[in-house]
């Protein structure tokens, strides 16, 4: 091992033989030799600071060489193997941080995350005949800070310092997706709740937007979707600023990250504020007209589609916060949060029964079937319905608010089976009962609405009860097991 320790040693010495010298492929193999050595853990314990510091003049002159050729167009020829100096420069230092707190110092000390970062920035700029050239040393350089940051505070403050928000940016809209899977997780690591809220400043929200739209278009990157989940969505006032800024693309993309959450997590541990759920709910009665507009079918254009879709994906997030998770059910009492969800169902059951468009009930299966298209309002009734049941669970004043609406009537005549709206009779049949539950003048108004042939008594057997009369009074009582 001694013998081995030894040549590894020489090759940390041999990088000061390339600090004045023409570059040359023999440069290269020097590198590469230093770059070998450091991936064994007891020399990178004994690499000394010297030889850290021969690393990073390296850098710095490839730095200049680059900054030159490209502002000057000339000696063009030469940069290809800059680019795989640079390359390697990046991997060694990547190498020399892993598990090594004391490297990890001891280069952020000397000053590797500056002048590294400005040869990032440099090389989304260098001209090259083959725009792949200038990947591989990218790739290296944000892996190396990605290391860099690893289980070390100082390391991430700096990189932040020194990079929020632009650079950050450029490396996240690299064309290449190895890079910006690399840039997304150097952000992740970076993060903390001070830093979130650095982001929701106007001046920086672009950074944000950035990680959502990458959220969109590229899914299968984990470490954008983790930023959201972990840092994006615990923050009211970054959620507000991202949604403000948002295309309705991109908001149903925020709600879909939102709802996933919901549905994962503990249920009271999701981690998002309360403060996000007022102001959803706020966004949903602002703006859930907008569905209304569906009707006209194809005269409606691409953005009202997608306004209403947005519309859509937050009655989702709202159905699934109030759905037995304690710390939002004060949407109870939002104000008028269940006055515009009664309306609105009002409104659309209404437009459905008043011609042949989007809302009118069907018995057609055809769309479960992979025949045909899907409506963008598949389930929006029924779950309209759903939320207004969960918003009566056990509170009396809303009971009473969507009888004296008239809203009783109105779920009872959605018990009909309708394929638009798949489940619509069993959340017919949920919000009936969470209505009627402990309110007496509730079950006097189904119980009368049954004797005069307007409710759906087959509702009320999937509840369990019957209408019966007594003393010249219509009363509910459960139904016999044997009637």
């Amino acid at each position: 091992m001694a013998a081995f320790r030894n040549d590894n040693l020489d090759a940390s010495a041999s990088v000061a033989g390339i600090l004045n010298e023409k570059r040359c492929p023999e440069h290269l193999q020097v590198l590469k030799t230093f770059t070998a050595a450091l991936r064994d853990k007891e020399y990178r314990d004994a690499v000394d600071r010297e030889a850290f510091s021969r690393l990073l003049k390296a850098l710095s002159g490839l730095c200049d060489e680059l900054q030159a050729a490209s502002s000057e167009d000339k000696d063009l020829q030469s940069v290809p193997l800059q680019l795989q100096l640079v390359a390697e420069c990046f991997r060694a230092q990547r190498n020399a941080c892993v598990q090594s707190t004391r490297n990890q110092s001891l280069l952020r000390e000397l000053g590797f995350i500056d002048v590294s970062l400005k040869l990032l920035s440099l090389l989304q700029t260098t001209n090259v005949e083959n725009r792949d050239d200038i990947f591989e040393p990218l790739r290296c350089g944000i892996q190396f800070l990605g290391n860099l940051a690893v289980g070390n505070q100082e390391c991430k403050d700096d990189i932040w310092l020194l990079s929020f928000p632009n650079v950050l940016l450029q490396l996240l809209s690299v064309d290449d997706e190895k890079a910006v899977n690399y840039a997304s997780m150097v952000l992740h690591t970076c993060l903390d709740e001070a830093k979130v809220e650095e982001l929701a400043e106007p001046q920086n929200i672009q950074l944000a937007l950035r990680v959502m739209e990458l959220c969109r278009i590229q899914p299968d990157l984990d470490w954008t979707v983790l930023i959201a989940a972990q840092h994006f969505l615990k923050s009211s006032a970054l959620v507000e600023s991202m949604y403000s800024g948002m295309s309705h693309q991109e908001r149903v993309t925020l709600l879909e990250l939102l709802f996933a959450q919901l549905r994962e997590e503990d249920t009271d541990e999701c981690g998002v504020p309360p403060s996000v759920a007022r102001f959803l709910a706020s966004s949903f009665q602002k703006g859930c007209g907008a569905v209304l507009t569906l009707a006209c079918g194809s005269t409606s254009s691409d953005e009202v589609l997608q306004e209403a879709l947005t519309v859509i994906s937050l009655l989702d997030v709202l159905c699934e916060m109030t759905s037995d998770l304690r710390q939002f059910m004060f949407l109870q009492n939002h104000p008028d949060l269940l006055v515009t969800t009664v309306e609105l169902l009002e409104q659309v059951h209404a437009i459905g029964k008043a011609s042949k468009n989007i809302f009118s009930a069907s018995q057609s299966f055809s769309s479960f079937s992979g025949e045909g298209d899907s409506s963008p309002v598949i389930s929006f009734k029924a779950h309209l319905i759903r939320l207004i049941g969960n918003l009566c669970h056990s509170n009396t004043d809303n009971q009473n608010k969507v009888r004296e609406l008239e809203g009783i009537p109105l779920i009872l005549d959605n018990c009909s089976i309708d394929s638009n709206n798949p489940f619509i009779s069993q959340w017919a049949i949920f919000a009936i009962r969470n209505l009627l539950e402990h309110n007496t003048q509730n079950q006097e108004l189904v119980a009368a609405l049954e004797r005069r042939g307007t409710a759906d008594y087959s509702a009320l057997k999937e509840l369990g009860l019957q209408v019966v009369e007594r003393d010249g009074s219509l009363l509910l009582k459960p139904v016999r097991r044997d009637s």
